[in-house]
C-alpha cells in the first residue's frame, strides 16, 4: 500500500446525501464539499459518488458555485448508505506500476445497520476501472483504522482492530490473526500497535485522528495538555509507546507533536475534533480547522513538513457533527 504523499491519480469522494450523518447540517456541509474538491482538484482528478443523477446535479452546481475546477471532476452514479469514502471505498495497492484493489469487508464500524450499499463500491471501482480486485470479504477494515509509511511500516491501534467486546470487527481474532491479514494484504512487514482513540470517536478508535505518517521516517502524533482532559492519558501513553517503536529498517520514528483544539461539544456531545484528519491530495494538504487558537499552529506545523504542497485550512466545525472529517470523507488512488 503506498503512502498518502505519493502520487495520485485521483481522490475518491461520496456526495453526502444522509441527513443522519449530520443531523440539521446537510445543506452547509454540502458548501463544505465545494472548498475540498476545490482545494483537491487543482493537483489531481476528483472522483465524486453520487446516488441519483438528482444528486449529481445538485453536486454540479454547488461545485461550480464553490468555483471548483469541474473539468477534474468525474461523478459515478452508485447507491451508498453513507459518505465515508475512507472506510466503505476501496484500498489502492500497487506492484510495480500495477494497480490494484484490495476489497476488505465494510459492517458499518460494527455499530450501524445501513451498510449493504456502500460494501459494495470496492467492487463497483474494480469492474468500471478494470482493477484487479483481491477479495478480502473475510477480513472487516476500515481504511481510517490504519496508516502506511509506503516503506512497509503500518500504524493501527488495539482499541479498534483488537476489541472484542464493544465495537468488534473481527470476532475471535487475535493479535497474531490480524497481523498475518495486515501483511497478505497490504504488503506491510512492520506493524506499530497504539493503544487508544481519541474522546469523541465513533468508530472506537481510529488512527487518523490521532497518529499519521508525514514521511517515512516521521509521524504526526496528537498531543494534549490539559491534565483535565479526557485525551490526555490516552495521549500520553501512545506518545511513550512511540518513543520505543522502530520502523521497518530498525530506526526510531521521528515524532512531531500535534495541538489539540479545545473540547468541541454540540448538543450535549464530545465530538472527535482533531488536526490529524488532514487529507495530503498532489497539490494540497487540506486541514480542518475549528475556530480555535490552536488552528494557527496547527496549519504551521503541518505546513513545515509539507514544504511543496499548499496547507490548506478548511472549516470543519459542521462537519465533525457528522463525527469525522477531512480524511475520513476522502480516498487516495495512487497513479499507476
Amino acid at each position: 500500500m503506498p503512502a498518502e504523499w505519493e502520487k495520485h491519480e485521483a481522490t475518491w469522494l461520496c456526495w453526502p446525501h444522509n441527513k443522519n450523518d449530520w443531523p440539521g447540517k446537510i445543506i452547509p456541509i454540502r458548501w463544505v464539499y465545494g472548498e475540498i474538491v476545490r482545494a483537491i482538484a487543482e493537483g489531481e482528478k476528483v472522483r465524486m459518488i453520487v446516488p441519483s443523477a438528482k444528486h449529481e446535479l445538485q453536486a454540479k452546481r454547488v461545485l461550480s458555485q464553490a468555483c471548483a475546477p469541474m473539468e477534474n471532476v468525474e461523478f459515478f452514479r452508485w447507491p451508498t448508505d453513507r459518505g465515508w469514502t475512507r472506510d466503505f471505498g476501496p484500498i489502492f495497492v500497487k506492484r510495480k506500476k500495477e494497480v490494484a484493489i484490495v476489497d476488505f469487508r465494510f459492517n458499518a464500524w460494527a455499530k450501524y445497520p445501513d451498510h449493504k450499499k456502500d460494501d459494495r463500491i470496492a467492487k463497483c471501482v474494480a469492474a468500471k476501472f478494470r482493477k484487479v480486485r483481491f477479495d478480502a470479504s473475510h477480513f472487516v477494515l476500515e481504511g481510517g483504522a490504519i496508516d502506511v509509511n509506503g516503506r512497509g511500516t503500518l500504524i493501527t491501534t488495539e482499541e479498534c482492530l483488537l476489541d472484542q467486546e464493544l465495537q468488534t470487527r473481527n470476532p475471535g481474532w487475535s493479535k497474531e490473526r490480524t497481523e498475518k491479514g495486515l501483511r497478505d494484504h497490504l504488503g506491510v512487514k512492520n506493524i506499530l500497535w497504539l493503544g487508544k482513540g481519541i474522546a469523541g470517536d465513533d468508530t472506537h478508535g481510529h488512527v487518523d485522528d490521532l497518529c499519521r505518517f508525514v514521511n517515512p521516517t516521521t509521524v504526526v502524533l496528537c498531543q494534549e495538555k490539559n491534565p483535565q482532559d479526557t485525551n490526555y492519558k490516552p495521549l500520553n501513553e501512545n506518545r511513550e509507546r512511540l518513543m520505543g517503536m522502530r520502523l521497518e529498517d530498525g530506526s526510531k520514528i521521528q515524532v512531531v507533536h500535534l495541538p489539540m483544539p479545545k473540547p468541541v461539544v454540540f448538543d450535549g456531545q464530545r465530538l472527535p475534533a482533531s488536526y490529524a484528519n488532514f487529507y495530503i491530495s498532489n497539490a494540497a494538504v487540506i486541514v480542518p480547522t475549528f475556530n480555535d487558537p490552536t488552528d494557527r499552529t496547527a496549519l504551521g506545523i503541518l505546513a513545515g513538513l509539507f514544504p511543496t504542497r499548499t496547507v490548506v485550512g478548511i472549516h470543519a466545525v459542521d462537519l465533525v457533527w457528522g463525527l469525522g472529517t477531512l480524511h475520513c470523507l476522502t480516498q487516495q488512488q495512487p497513479s499507476g
